[in-house]
């Protein structure tokens, strides 16, 4: 059984198609990575999987549960966690509140064993702060556990938001764009750290991102949207040299060429798959 199965999904707002019989699966363990220009439809997919928006036709099931129509917090109950591309955290709030804070559905007493200060909150709190420990340790954000986020660099904050979704105890979490702000030795390092995810957590990761190398490297299987359709799937080697791909990013009459990346985008020749292949601004 798919962890995720999305079947035939479309999305309208007005008479703008966002999103047209969209298939997509997500496998146990599997890490699936989705690219394609500005525009494809990537993030609208993402709101319609979490219950942000809902879907105009199609279905969409959770270890085989429909899941299409239900509410945002039901689906994050259900093992569903997710980041977002603008940063969603409390900015105010230091690193380690903010997970103590996302993990507040794990809280195993009431709010008045909280209030009274009963032996069983202070032992519920120090495991709080253990689990919170243990996920900053593996992201290396240990240093930063005090600081305000609102003062923490963007690079960071990505990765501060992982670990504030990790600490809502996921089975399958959505990334979008958490390589984004990141150098290509930063993105090659969060790769890393999204294989130990896996492992550790067992986990099954969907991701997008427009780093391509972060996303060949890492995902077993890619799909790439455009126009709210999915032009290609497959392989991350079968996908990122799909002609229609590279016509679909820079608008290239090329009929077997990979997807140009970083300097080979600007008439430079570059390994694609080289870490410090990042796709051009006007695609990002």
């Amino acid at each position: 059984m798919s962890v995720l199965e999305v079947d035939r999904v479309s999305i309208q707002f007005g008479g703008i198609r966002a999103l047209h019989q969209v298939d997509l699966r997500v496998g146990e363990w599997e890490i699936v990575g989705i690219i394609g220009p500005n525009g494809a439809g990537k993030t609208t997919l993402f709101n319609c999987i979490t219950g942000f928006y809902e879907a105009t036709s199609g279905s969409i099931r959770y270890r085989g549960r429909e899941i299409t129509r239900l509410p945002v917090h039901r689906r994050t109950a259900l093992g569903i966690g997710r980041t977002f591309q603008n940063v969603g955290l409390v900015k105010n709030a230091s690193v380690a509140e903010n997970l103590a804070t996302a993990q507040h559905l794990q809280v195993a007493y009431d709010p008045w064993a909280g209030l009274v200060g009963s032996p069983g909150s202070f032992a519920e709190e120090r495991r709080i702060a253990e689990r919170s420990a243990d996920i900053l340790d593996l992201l290396e954000l240990r240093d930063v556990a005090g600081e305000r986020v609102a003062d923490l660099p963007y690079g960071v904050l990505k990765r501060v938001e992982i670990a504030a979704v990790l600490a809502t105890d996921p089975e399958l979490l959505l990334l979008d764009e958490p390589g984004s702000g990141m150098g290509p030795e930063e993105a090659h390092a969060l790769g890393d750290v999204l294989l130990e995810l896996r492992r550790s957590f067992g986990l099954s990761i969907v991701m997008i991102d427009h780093h391509v190398p972060l996303v060949t490297r890492v995902s077993d299987y890619v799909y790439c949207l455009n126009f709210g359709e999915v032009l290609a799937e497959g392989g991350p080697d079968d996908v990122r040299r799909h002609p229609e791909v590279a016509r679909a990013y820079l608008g290239t009459e090329a009929e077997a060429d990979p997807l140009p990346t970083g300097a080979a985008a600007a008439g430079g020749a570059v390994d694609p798959l080289a870490d410090t292949a990042v796709l051009p601004e006007a695609v990002r």
